[in-house]
């Protein structure tokens, strides 16, 4: 019998740089969810069934005309799409935990990636929490309201995906590192005699 391990899994650095982005991103992105629904939202509305349909919400401007705070329920994904496919979500949501974790195993000693994988990994189970226990996705963050240019409210999970992916794009174009052969084999079968 053969465990794979990889350098990755092996090294203090390697886990740092995953868990410092991954704990402080969920922590502020589940943080700021809890207090701007706590202090925002006016009121509830509900279906026939008791299910919560929406939110009325108090605006808050953090820079006046820039950046402002406004409660609000995503039943889809990013930028609205899918309404209502909480089920597919998870799904998706799990899947791409596990391809991400997947890629930390295999990142060697690649910091920047690693950095970049433990905000995409925060910004992803964000959202998961919220489609588990609640059903939707809280948003709050409204940039740009002055013109209008930026309609979506968002928070802070979709901000480190947005990031993460953007990062993992620039990352993939300009660091060309060669495959690290990260990979070794520990040979556990029993000594022959």
């Amino acid at each position: 019998m053969e465990l794979t391990t990889s350098r990755a899994t092996r090294s203090a650095g390697a886990w740092a740089c995953l868990l410092i982005p991954l704990i402080l991103g969920l922590a502020a992105d589940l943080a700021l969810k809890n207090q701007s629904f706590a202090a925002l939202v006016t009121e509830r509305f509900y279906n026939d069934s008791g299910r919560l349909t929406g939110v009325d919400s108090r605006e808050t401007q953090l820079i006046p005309g820039f950046l402002h705070l406004r409660a609000h329920i995503n039943f889809g994904a990013v930028f609205g799409i899918g309404q209502g496919n909480r089920v597919l979500f998870v799904a998706v949501s799990v899947m791409a935990l596990g391809l991400l974790i997947h890629l930390f195993v295999r990142s060697g000693r690649q910091r920047i990636y690693q950095v970049l994988l433990g905000m995409l990994i925060a910004g992803v189970l964000g959202n998961f929490y919220d489609r588990v226990y609640f059903g939707y996705v809280r948003d709050m963050i409204y940039a740009l309201p002055k013109w209008g240019i930026f309609p979506w409210i968002f928070n802070i999970a979709d901000t480190l995906l947005c990031v993460g992916v953007g990062g993992m794009f620039c990352y993939s174009i300009f660091v060309r590192e060669e495959p690290s052969g990260d990979v070794s084999r520990i040979d556990t079968a029993r000594p022959k005699a």
